[in-house]
């Protein structure tokens, strides 16, 4: 029993929350905002090593920290016009400090998907989070 709770009490977890809306409003400009957070408890992490990248068809887009928020990450995307769902994901990298030595490790979102939606002909438009 006392090494269970060893072994509990060394793990650490990290989890990516979706903050993006499963449906967005058609755009003119044809750029989207998507949105997560990321929260980690290994006190290795070197939060200063932290690139975000949302991956949509095959690019990488890079996400910025937002000012009023730690840990929330941020970015437009591009949605070529006429597309009405697209898939994407989450990719978090970032370094950790070992002992006598540095580390590199990543953490991959499941799959997320957004509609593209046209207030015109929807009426009242309420946005739904996942």
């Amino acid at each position: 029993m006392g090494v269970m709770v060893f072994l509990l009490a060394g793990c650490t977890t990290s989890t990516i929350t979706n903050l993006t809306p499963r449906e967005l409003s058609w755009s003119q400009t044809g750029l989207y905002q998507v949105e997560a957070m990321y929260q980690s408890n290994q006190r290795t992490l070197d939060t200063g090593s932290i690139k975000p990248i949302v991956i949509f068809n095959n690019q990488a887009f890079p996400m910025r920290q937002t000012q009023l928020t730690e840990g929330r990450w941020e970015t437009l995307i591009p949605i070529p016009d006429g597309t009405r769902v697209i898939n994407y994901h989450f990719k978090f990298d970032y370094e950790y400090s070992a002992v006598l030595m540095r580390g590199a490790d990543s953490k991959l979102s499941p799959p997320y998907q957004l509609r593209i939606v046209d207030d015109s002909t929807t009426g009242n438009f309420l946005m739904r989070r996942e």
